[in-house]
């Protein structure tokens, strides 16, 4: 997938306002509108042309595409950074998809495709201006000890805003959140108005994070489910011997590895991955570590292993 430089496709700057967005948009528009321009690839660059228009005019779509940061080249070999959208809050309205034209690849990486949802301004026209504010929506990282023990977090989050002048920028909120104990990645967890304002009467909006893990070195997270590589030297492998297994929550358990054990041999703890009425599982993989010869002595180990065993671990490579 290629980046796409959407200002450079307008052939506006960063800090362009949105009277100079439109601008540019408009005067390129009818140069390459497929009506008038009948050269090859008009057309194409047609499409271009109003894909960054839909993101540069929307005060959201701008900010979240402004957040991959001036370094990047237009046809660039690009893959989203992971969670680039942690604590991006938009409203209910304004960032999933939207674009009605055909929306490259790079589009649907940041913004998704037909996720476009009506926001809570609709409402019945009998109930005049008393309407309920749009719910806002983001993604927030949590540690697993925290979907283990539960916890209470302060969390920023970026809303992006448009000044008198037409220049994006982002506020910064914070709010202290209850994270419930076995909350699993992917569910949202609703904050009761903390969207959007109303209009009259009518209340504000809901605020729903969207709940994911913070990449951590020992554990990997699988729904429910959570895996561990426990290193093993190559005697406790094949003679069997008894490890500690750490938790996410800060405890530990004894497990027994048999004799015999093979590395990937994955191993199965009921019931201790992430908790919930029907708790998820622990799976430990045993990994073999194999010590350096660094000493006279410890090379003639490694010699002495060498004759006890009539061992050819490439006998399968044979034909």
């Amino acid at each position: 997938m290629k980046f796409r430089d959407y200002y450079e496709t307008l052939g506006v700057a960063r800090g362009a306002t949105e009277a100079e967005i439109k601008a540019a948009y408009r005067k390129l528009a009818r140069k390459y509108h497929p009506d008038v321009n009948k050269e090859a690839g008009a057309e194409d660059q047609f499409k271009e042309i109003g894909e960054a228009y839909a993101v540069l005019k929307d005060t959201e779509k701008r900010a979240a595409y402004d957040r991959m940061g001036a370094n990047w080249k237009n046809g660039q070999d690009f893959t989203p950074p992971p969670n680039w959208n942690e604590g991006f809050e938009y409203a209910d309205s304004g960032f999933g998809g939207g674009y009605e034209g055909d929306q490259s690849e790079f589009f649907e990486s940041l913004f998704g495709r037909g996720r476009h949802r009506q926001g809570g301004r609709g409402g019945d026209p009998r109930q005049g201006m008393n309407l309920k504010g749009q719910d806002h929506h983001a993604k927030i990282l949590i540690d697993i000890a925290d979907a283990y023990n539960g916890a209470k977090r302060t969390i920023a989050l970026h809303m992006p805003t448009q000044d008198a002048s037409g220049h994006v920028t982002t506020q910064e909120r914070k709010l202290d959140v209850s994270i419930p104990k076995g909350i699993k990645a992917g569910q949202n967890l609703r904050l009761s108005g903390q969207g959007g304002p109303g209009m009259g009467t009518g209340g504000a909006g809901d605020l729903y994070l969207e709940i994911d893990f913070h990449p951590n070195p020992i554990y990997r997270v699988d729904g429910k489910d959570v895996y561990l590589d426990i290193p093993l030297a190559p005697w406790e492998a094949a003679l069997g011997t008894t490890v500690n297994v750490p938790m996410p929550s800060g405890s530990a358990l004894e497990l027994k590895i048999p004799a015999g054990t093979v590395a990937g041999r994955k191993m199965r703890l009921k019931g201790k991955g992430i908790p919930s009425a029907e708790p998820g599982d622990l799976y430990v993989l045993p990994t073999i570590v194999l010590p350096k010869a660094e000493t006279d002595a410890q090379k003639e180990a490694y010699q002495i292993l060498e004759k006890a065993f009539d061992f050819n671990p490439r006998t399968h490579l044979k034909g």
